[in-house]
């Protein structure tokens, strides 16, 4: 089959849509199809690894405020009527279209692509989705054209279905497990003797829960001298996550910043233990599901992104979110227990295979197959924005 798979988000930075598509678009081609990547790309090369697979680049990308984060998004109408003549031109056999209410390259081809065409939704929000609601005064019922919808999870089909109903199917998002697992050598600021938290996120971003990791820790370091917390990811950590700093003295608070991506399993295997005490709009445990694959315990605030993917006392503890005295109690329990922080890797592990590409790249492939035996829809009609 010719695919193209159509993001909305800029290649040229590492999310977890773009890894999903770049990973999903890798094992495709593995399997002999012709895959294309359709999407923003400011820089000459991706963030993100696609390997040798084909990726068309369309311009630049503005950054956009979005669910807690910052979408980085091309809004060029020049781009938005070439998207249209590629798809009538090339005549895909699957266009598959990633966040494909997302402005502009997604939603134009969620409403001209002449071919089969599939849209998975990867967002979530506890609250209410603004965007979404626009959307859904905006466009008319045949102004979006999908002959399938997936979902990545359990909630993102419940936030998704709330504004657009319709049948989708979930398929939760794919890892490397392997590349979490095979063994890598120990960074140096994880030190043997100690009992080293991991963190890993966006520092800047307070649904990241930064801040409560930092509380958590405030509460036990004094009982516990050797036990450190090193925090992994890009940005400046926002003003109250420095107000915590300060006023209990964490100074001691290891920040490693953004690392590359071989790297980044080594955190997660000489963690002693894991920290996700993320505050909500997650659709998706990615970083749970790696953790798991390097087997370590997880202490994880329970947010509905994060229990689709995570059972409480199986591959780790849950933690109501925004309470640091109770993730400080999930920490403190883990470090007292070593036999039970070993039962929970080995629950992580055992539970993260069903998220190996080889697994979910099977449902996309027999989804694909099973849209394109119905009867598609039409195109919209081009009448401008």
């Amino acid at each position: 089959m010719r695919i193209a798979q159509v993001s909305p988000y800029d290649f040229s930075y590492s999310g977890g849509v773009q890894r999903h598509i770049a990973s999903l678009s890798r094992e495709l081609q593995s399997r002999g199809h012709e895959v294309s990547i359709l999407a923003p790309c400011t820089r000459n090369e991706p963030a993100v690894d696609i390997g040798d697979v084909d990726l068309r680049s369309f311009g630049r990308s503005v950054p956009v405020p979005t669910a807690g984060s910052i979408a980085r998004i091309s809004l060029s109408v020049w781009h938005d009527w070439r998207l249209k003549s590629m798809l009538e031109n090339e005549k895909f056999d699957i266009v598959h279209i990633h966040e494909p209410l997302m402005p502009m390259l997604a939603l134009t081809a969620s409403r001209f692509s002449p071919s089969t065409t599939i849209g998975t939704f990867h967002a979530y929000n506890e609250g209410r989705g603004r965007g979404y609601m626009l959307l859904n005064k905006v466009l008319n019922r045949g102004a979006v054209r999908l002959n399938g919808r997936i979902a990545v999870s359990e909630p993102a089909k419940h936030f998704a279905n709330r504004y657009f109903e319709a049948d989708y199917t979930v398929i939760p998002n794919g890892l490397d497990v392997d590349y979490f697992s095979a063994p890598v050598t120990r960074p140096s600021t994880l030190k043997e003797d100690a009992m080293n938290l991991v963190f890993v996120g966006r520092v800047n971003e307070p649904r990241k829960g930064l801040r409560y990791a930092l509380g958590a820790y405030s509460l036990l370091k004094w009982q516990y001298p050797k036990m450190r917390l090193i925090v992994v990811g890009a940005g400046v950590p926002d003003r109250e996550s420095y107000r915590i700093i300060g006023e209990r003295s964490l100074d001691d608070v290891i920040f490693v910043g953004q690392v590359s991506e071989e790297e980044l399993p080594g955190y997660y295997q000489h963690a002693d233990i894991f920290l996700a005490p993320n505050t909500g709009m997650e659709s998706f445990g990615f970083i749970i599901v790696e953790a798991m694959s390097a087997s370590t315990p997880i202490v994880a605030s329970n947010i509905s992104g994060f229990a689709s993917v995570m059972t409480d006392g199986k591959e780790g503890l849950m933690f109501p979110p925004e309470d640091e005295a109770a993730m400080a109690e999930a920490i403190k329990t883990l470090v007292e227990n070593p036999a039970l922080r070993v039962q929970l890797g080995v629950g992580g592990r055992a539970t993260v295979n069903q998220y190996r590409w080889s697994h979910v790249a099977d449902s996309v492939l027999n989804y694909y197959n099973e849209v394109q035996e119905k009867q598609t829809v039409p195109p919209a009609k081009y009448q401008g924005w």
